[in-house]
């Protein structure tokens, strides 16, 4: 049975599998070409953040900016003196993409992981316009490379990789936790420590990536504790976009009666009352907490998480994390 997500024809006349190529082009159309006429051909801001070489050091004057002060040589020379930079003028990025169970989740027509593939799929092809090279890490609790290069053909690549189906999930228990929910019947408990690990993913991309690029995490970031540490070790050297991928019903679960609900990733499974408003609303107290520790994380990390929601619009999505990049620049 191909269980690759499909494609439907206007009118719902007849569905096709959803290769990378009819994804592709779908995508330079309805977004790629909007988001031209939106940002007006500059991604820099979106894409790229202060991905500059060091040249060299003269006296300070004014205007310069204050974060290009080297202290250590204005301690000696009883002088301020300012580091010169030069901007490169390509970029390699690497995509680093979490496929891991809790991805499945959302409506069957755009799960998170559909999200996941436009959204790689976009970057990829508008940096490749600008002679740039992309590479791609894809975590299913193991790690594929696909080393950088350029061109439409490693974009389709990439593509290619996202749409196979995911490794079925492991039957296990542990604590429930938003977005790795589906209705199914329950499993055995045997393996419980499956659960996603980001920090597998990011320990990756630290031997990967090693000189100066720009990486683009894109992940529901439900995980185990203990990324953190090394996202920041990433954002010492790297240009981080962390984008987290949502569904609306991980915090506002509708009212459909009671219901089995199945863990995607460790197979536990719990039976709930969804009429129950003092259900709902503790279920939506504790999906804020978590993002608000998340977001909180990511900071401490040295970056900023953006959110882009199965229902959103791409393009406004993607505007939107571009203007925010535009804003923290200045």
């Amino acid at each position: 049975m191909d269980r690759r997500p499909t494609l439907t024809e206007p009118g719902g006349a007849q569905a096709y599998p959803l290769t990378a190529e009819r994804l592709l082009r779908r995508l330079e159309w309805r977004v790629i070409r909007r988001l031209d006429g939106r940002l007006q051909g500059d991604y820099r801001t979106l894409f790229r953040g202060s991905g500059v070489d060091f040249t060299d050091l003269r006296e300070y004057a004014p205007g310069d900016d204050l974060r290009h002060i080297d202290w250590n040589v204005t301690a000696r020379m009883d002088t301020p003196y300012v580091r010169e930079y030069i901007e490169d003028r390509e970029v390699t990025c690497w995509l680093l993409l979490d496929r891991t169970a809790s991805m499945g989740f959302g409506p069957i027509d755009r799960q998170k992981s559909l999200v996941l593939a436009e959204v790689a799929a976009t970057l990829a092809q508008v940096l490749s316009r600008g002679g740039n090279r992309i590479g791609a890490v894809l975590f299913d609790g193991g790690v594929e490379t696909i080393p950088p290069a350029q061109g439409r053909n490693q974009v389709l690549r990439i593509t290619q990789s996202l749409l196979r189906p995911p490794p079925p999930a492991p039957a296990a228990s542990s604590p429930a936790g938003p977005g790795r929910w589906r209705r199914t019947r329950a499993t055995s408990a045997a393996q419980e420590a499956r659960t996603t690990d980001l920090s597998v993913l990011l320990r990756a991309a630290l031997g990967l990536a090693r000189r100066r690029s720009l990486l683009v995490i894109v992940s529901d970031f439900i995980t185990q504790p203990g990324w953190e540490k090394h996202l920041s070790l990433l954002a010492r050297r790297h240009d981080i976009v962390a984008i987290q991928v949502v569904d609306p019903r991980e915090s506002e679960l509708p009212a459909v009666g009671m219901v089995y609900v199945e863990d995607a990733e460790t197979g536990e499974q719990i039976f709930v009352d969804t009429d129950d408003a003092v259900f709902r609303e503790r279920l939506r107290a504790l999906a804020a907490e978590r993002q608000q520790s998340l977001e909180a994380a990511a900071r401490k990390a040295g970056t900023q998480i953006h959110t882009v929601a199965t229902d959103d619009d791409l393009v406004r999505a993607l505007a939107r994390i571009s203007e925010l990049r535009r804003r923290q620049s200045r």
